[in-house]
């Protein structure tokens, strides 16, 4: 146990060094000051007096950040990094993380950039989401930004980018609860209140769209933010049939103008994240993302569905899909009609909707899963 003379000594001798780190500092000697601040941070670890702490490690890593060696920057901050980690020092590691961060991308290590903007982003998150909620969804945009550029987690940051597009607009949590809701309203039989609940699920990814619009006039990365609005319409356009279909299983006639304007919008919301997704797969000269193959061949499957619905035949999904793909790309148009979505799409459009319920049955149909029963009831 410190007495109060020992821990005074302790205190003064913590601040001697901080004042000849300081000098030494301005003699352009940061590699020795930063040792001297590293003994003061650790005299008052010792003390359990945190106070200083955050002063303390941000001046390090102020330092750190104009090393002209980059890679011995990494090296002193992750050490750092790892001591505040082990204390459970989250907000002084966050901004560590964002430090590091910052020197990883300017050598072009992506990974690691994204990695830990990730990371600060998600202990800002946990410190207190209301008062970080801007870092933390700008350090997620980020860190997507940042991992997209990657050969291995392009995935990932891509993810990141939409869930970061979802917690700025402040219902990353908020639709999955009333998604719930939703469900157990039409569970119920209480089809006007659970169409009302999909139809203000549809509303938040439709505001998401418009957030992404904004980001698309600044932005290096056209494809990955087209792919996340094409994601986004995709949602938006999943929730808002369900909201018709749960309408369509009521059999209630006077629903029928409503049921017709959601499957109308629905199926505007597919047709332009078709067309988006389409762009990304012409423009990439890589691998097709098996996800966005089976994403966009779920669309059609949707309009197809819809149009059955609503007894009109506007467009035809196949023709539509296949439309501006290269023919010279076999292998592409081959990965598509081997989906499951296309051959039941086929199906539909050859034999019709009821011919084709049992294989309906049969399919995930994501979201649309949970609402099977009512959708295949319906028809």
């Amino acid at each position: 146990m410190i007495n109060n003379h020992d821990r005074e000594e302790i205190e003064i001798e913590a601040l001697r060094l901080i004042d000849q780190a300081e000098e030494l500092v301005n003699k352009g000697k940061g590699k020795k000051a930063i040792d001297l601040y590293e003994k003061a941070a650790q005299k008052f670890l010792d003390l359990g007096s945190y106070i200083k702490l955050d002063e303390l490690f941000i001046k390090i890593s102020s330092i750190i950040s104009k090393f002209k060696n980059n890679i011995q920057a990494v090296y002193r901050l992750k050490s750092i990094i790892r001591k505040t980690e082990e204390l459970n020092l989250e907000e002084i590691s966050a901004k560590l993380l964002i430090q590091l961060g910052n020197i990883a991308y300017r050598m072009k290590d992506y990974e690691t950039a994204g990695r830990s903007w990730k990371k600060a982003s998600d202990y800002f998150y946990s410190i207190d989401p209301e008062e970080f909620h801007n870092i933390s969804s700008e350090l997620l945009l980020r860190a997507g930004q940042a991992l997209e550029r990657t050969s291995t987690s392009k995935d990932d940051g891509e993810r990141l980018i939409l869930k970061a597009v979802m917690t700025v607009n402040k219902f990353d949590e908020v639709y999955q609860l009333e998604e719930k809701r939703a469900l157990k309203l039409l569970n119920l039989e209480n089809y006007e209140a659970a169409a009302k609940k999909y139809i203000e699920v549809s509303n938040y990814f439709q505001k998401a769209v418009q957030y992404v619009d904004e980001l698309l006039d600044d932005t290096e990365f056209i494809n990955v933010m087209k792919n996340v609005k094409s994601r986004l319409l995709h949602l938006s356009a999943e929730y808002k049939a369900v909201a018709a279909i749960s309408l369509r299983a009521s059999r209630n006639r006077d629903f029928n103008p409503q049921i017709k304007n959601l499957a109308h919008d629905s199926i505007d919301y597919l047709v332009n994240s078709i067309n988006l997704l389409k762009d990304v797969l012409i423009s990439r000269e890589s691998e097709k993302d098996k996800e966005d193959i089976l994403r966009i061949t779920f669309d059609t499957l949707l309009i197809s569905i819809l149009q059955e619905m609503l007894g009109e035949k506007e467009i035809q999904p196949i023709e539509f899909l296949l439309k501006k793909f290269d023919k010279t790309d076999s292998n592409l148009i081959k990965r598509l009609k081997q989906t499951p979505f296309f051959k039941l799409t086929e199906r539909i459009e050859k034999l019709g909707i009821e011919e084709s319920l049992d294989k309906i049955k049969e399919t995930n149909l994501g979201h649309l899963n949970k609402v099977k029963e009512a959708l295949i009831s319906s028809f």
